[in-house]
């Protein structure tokens, strides 16, 4: 997507209403200090779109930017913040729930990691609620300029080991500083929420064409389940990627020390 005009429409905080938009969105998602201003200033080709700080905890609101008055990018808040209290974490997870249950324009969500640690409890915590709830997040491995070249595919599948990710997830590593998987990541995005004339999503095929070799190889490389699984970083016609959604499903507790075990 070529980049035109893009701005910060709408802020919500603990107490607001969410906007009923009528264009796509596509939602971010990342622990504290993951990089995820970086990178929303790196996709829109912007120094200080989004406001980046040494302080983790700085996005508190649920963000949401209108990219060319075609789709929005929403940020939401980081999550894992140590040093918040529990009311303000509770707060900062009912924002993301009430989002993720709300929106009914949101066609992808995207979770971001940093590639250089092993997923934090909470990483591990998001990454099942969000499949719990049926949606199938992308995986952006942030940071990868710190890695050397051939460290980042060892941690990528470390990322997908300690996640339990689903077959097909995609994972792509991220750089701010060198925007290594800038495209690849507007490849998807723009799949998510491109429409053809007559306002409906793009079929499989055109979606198929439009990312080319690229999406083929990404499916190539991840695991094939025995169950012959497609590949669920998107359910193309239906909405927002979900399966039957679970409306007793609660986002991850802070602090919380095991992990619900998905074979039972």
């Amino acid at each position: 997507m070529v980049i035109k005009n893009v701005t910060l429409e709408t802020v919500c905080g603990i107490t607001s209403t969410f906007p009923e938009n009528t264009r796509y969105e596509v939602a971010f998602a990342g622990k504290s200090n993951v990089g995820k201003s970086s990178l929303i200033n790196a996709l829109m080709n912007r120094k200080a779109l989004a406001r980046t700080s040494a302080q983790p905890g700085k996005t508190q609101t649920v963000n949401f930017y209108n990219i060319n008055d075609a789709m929005y990018l929403v940020d939401l808040p980081g999550y894992g913040y140590a040093n918040a209290n529990i009311e303000i974490k509770a707060q900062w997870g009912k924002m993301i729930e009430d989002y993720l249950h709300q929106s009914k324009k949101l066609r992808g969500v995207f979770l971001l990691i940093d590639i250089r640690h092993e997923p934090s409890e909470n990483d591990q915590l998001m990454y099942e609620w969000m499949v719990n709830m049926g949606f199938a997040p992308i995986i952006i491995a942030t940071k990868a300029d710190k890695l050397s070249r051939g460290a980042v595919a060892a941690h990528v599948e470390q990322i997908k080991r300690v996640l339990d990710v689903e077959p097909g997830t995609i994972v792509i590593p991220f750089s701010a500083e060198t925007k290594q998987g800038r495209e690849e990541i507007w490849e998807l995005i723009d799949s998510l929420v491109l429409v053809d004339e007559e306002g409906e999503p793009l079929s499989k095929e055109a979606i198929d064409e439009l990312l080319g070799n690229k999406k083929k190889e990404q499916q190539q490389k991840a695991p094939v389940a025995e169950s012959g699984k497609k590949p669920r970083w998107k359910a193309i016609g239906k909405e927002t990627g979900k399966r039957k959604a679970n409306e007793n499903k609660k986002p991850p507790k802070h602090g919380k020390k095991s992990r619900k075990n998905k074979n039972k």
